[in-house]
């Protein structure tokens, strides 16, 4: 572990969390009629928090691509919602702002 960079830790943990919350949100091709929207939200919130942290040292090549992620996510969210939350009370949005599509 002392060898791998920190960024690349980050980015790590940033695709699991994404996948994971893919799948409870059924967006997985192989898992889609699974759908678990609480899990979804505290998935959607460690990494929004994990990115706002990490992202002033991921550099912008790194960070985008996870924030584009997020930012899908979130929408996603907002869409598989049956009352959807009201804008910037979504998951994650307490450290991204508030999400509009």
């Amino acid at each position: 572990m002392a060898e791998v960079p920190a960024v690349e830790v980050v980015s790590t943990a940033s695709v699991h969390l994404l996948s994971a919350a893919a799948v409870h949100l059924g967006l997985a091709e192989d898992l889609p009629e699974h759908r678990d929207l609480d899990e979804a939200r505290t998935l959607i919130d460690a990494l929004a928090g994990l990115l706002t942290a990490a992202a002033p040292h991921l550099g912008h090549h790194h960070a985008a691509p996870l924030r584009d992620g997020l930012k899908s996510l979130q929408l996603a969210f907002r869409e598989a919602s049956a009352i959807p939350d009201a804008t910037g009370e979504g998951p994650g949005e307490k450290f991204t702002g508030p999400v509009y599509g």
